[in-house]
Parts: structure tokens; sequence; C-alpha cells
């Protein structure tokens, strides 16, 4: 067997690459999602290979008032070229797979991995002029603020949310680089090195950790007497009572009384929640995970609005408070079903 040539399963990998790669031109590539109290459904906005969609004209005039620059196609010359990049690809994947030689597949996949970097870089630049780049003479300008969207994940731009996310054709460009790394893994017998050592285990571990650590779900300290709470819209001043929940999208919110999150969340089912936190009442403005706490309620308890419910890190801190409060404990569960 020639050792320079390729097998029939990278073949195939290449073939469903170049699908991936022609389909991705027809769907849209990335999404950005804007969350306001104005917008109770939010707006979209859908970067295509070869164009903006989604509502682009109301977006526009929300940036006409705080002085971004509108957003056009014809103001970007990468909706002229990408389909031609993503074409180019696609025919070399198809190319490779004819011609079945490891160098091609290798020059292949190293191509897509640095075309996929300057797409990122380009997309971080374009970000940031349109949310740096301000008119001086708009009609509302908040000194030191810029709206930069992130690259990827969720941001709070003044009362807006903004969410940023591959779409569909994001999606299948990921997809046709995974199955090219697949190719070259299969092809250059990493696997079987990595067999002979005691790397294996070492390597999944760091990758896990990373895909984990993806997820945005580290607590965020409250600022009192800045911060308000996001059901009742009272001021947070008092720290033992306080409480958080973060979003899958990593958007955080926060409250006055763990019963007002509670409360926050019937109101808002749709929102899918990655975490819960909670303040230790021995400890002044200490989030701790709400899963993990003891919680007594009812009695004497005098919190903010009323809600009765208090946390401890502590099961002794629990039972001691419990005493002196009158109150009885009362688990996680039970709180979320109130």
């Amino acid at each position: 067997m020639n050792n320079s040539k390729i097998s029939t399963l990278s073949k195939v990998m290449l073939l469903v690459v170049m699908a991936l790669l022609v389909s991705s031109v027809f769907v849209p590539m990335w999404r950005i999602e804007l969350s306001a109290p104005q917008y109770p459904e939010g707006l979209v906005l859908l970067l295509h290979a070869d164009k903006i969609a989604g509502d682009v004209d109301i977006i526009n005039g929300l940036n006409h008032y705080i002085g971004m620059k509108t957003l056009h196609k014809e103001d970007f010359i990468e909706f002229t070229l990408l389909p031609y990049i993503i074409g180019f690809f696609a025919l070399c994947a198809l190319a490779v797979a004819v011609i079945a030689k490891k160098k091609g597949l290798y020059a292949l996949f190293i191509s897509f991995i640095l075309f996929g970097i300057l797409a990122g870089v380009d997309f971080y630049r374009w970000n940031y002029e349109y949310g740096h780049n301000l008119d001086p003479n708009a009609a509302i300008q908040v000194p030191g603020m810029s709206y930069q969207p992130p690259l990827l994940g969720y941001k709070q731009l003044l009362n807006f949310g903004a969410y940023s996310i591959p779409d569909t054709g994001g999606w299948m460009l990921i997809a046709a680089g995974l199955l090219l790394f697949i190719a070259v893994i299969k092809e250059t017998n990493l696997l079987n090195r990595f067999k002979k050592s005691n790397t294996t285990a070492a390597l999944l571990v760091f990758l896990t950790f990373s895909f984990f650590s993806c997820a945005k779900t580290e607590v965020v300290p409250i600022k009192l007497n800045v911060d308000t709470c996001d059901f009742c819209k009272m001021t947070i001043a008092d720290g033992k009572y306080a409480a958080e929940v973060i979003s899958e999208k990593g958007r955080v919110f926060k409250f006055d009384d763990i019963m007002c999150m509670i409360q926050y969340g019937k109101e808002n089912a749709n929102t899918k929640i990655a975490a819960y936190y909670v303040s230790d009442y021995v400890q002044d403005n200490v989030l701790i995970p709400a899963k993990t706490a003891f919680f007594i309620s009812e009695g004497t308890i005098q919190s903010p609005m009323r809600g009765g419910v208090i946390a401890f890190s502590s099961e002794n801190d629990a039972k001691e408070f419990g005493i002196k409060f009158k109150a009885k404990p009362i688990t996680w569960e039970a709180i979320i079903a109130k």
C-alpha cells in the first residue's frame, strides 16, 4: 500500500466536508441576539456569507441614536469574497479526495485553520470598529461607553443584552474543520502514538476541562446600593439576602431576595438557567451555589421583600439561626417548587 495515499474513509470525510462547505453558503453563519425590556421577543442580526438579514432596519434605527454606523451589505467586502473563499475550499476538498494525497490533506487542513483564525480576527475588528467609532453628535451619549458586541457569548450593552453565537452555517464550518482534523489524525496515526504513551488520559482531561470551562457560570459579585433587583427593581442594599442566576447564554440576573429570584424564574420560564447563587447569611455579600446551600424559612426572618428565606454554607449555622429566628429548614427543591 502506498503510504502517501489517504484512506477511503478520509476520502468520504472530504466529500462530506465539501458538502458542508457548499451548504453553509445558503444559511445564516452567525447570529447576534439582542434582548431588552422594550423588545420582549428580542431582535436578531443574521450574518450570511453574502448578506445581512434579520431585524436589520430596527437595529440600524437603534444604532443611529447611540452614534453607531448603520449596517449595509455594501460596506463589507467580506460579503463579496466569502462565498468564493468557501467555494474554493469546497473545490480543494473535492480535489484532495480525488488525488488522495496526504500532503494535500495536510495543506487543506492548515489552510482552513488559518482561514478560521483570520475570519475570527476580522469579525473582532468589525465588532470593535462599530462599537467604538461613534458619532460625537449622537442623540444618546454615555461618556466612556462603547457598544462592541461580544465575539462569542453574552455581553451587557446599556439596557440591551447581546448574545453572539454561530448559526447553522457556522456550525457547518466548524463540523467541516472537525472532520478535517479527524482525517489528519487518522492519516498521521496520532491516536496510535498516544496509545503508546501516558499522555492520552491527560489530553482527554485537558480537553474536557477546556470544553466545560467555556460555559460562563462563574459568580458575578453584587454591587450593593448600585445593582437593582431584576424582579422587583429595588436597589440591592443588603448582601445577606441577595441572590443571582446565570443563564445558559451567560447573562447575569441579580435579586435582593431569594424569593424574588424564584418568582422571576416562574415569570420567565423560557430563560434557561445554568447556575443559581444565594448569599451566605453569615457572610455579608458572599454568594454560594444554591444547590449546596442550607436554607431556613419563615419564623421571624425579615428579608427585603418578605420572602422569608435565607441561606447558609454551613448546616450548623443554619440550625443555629433556625433556633434564633424560630424558622424551619427547607430544601432547595422545595424552594424552587414554591
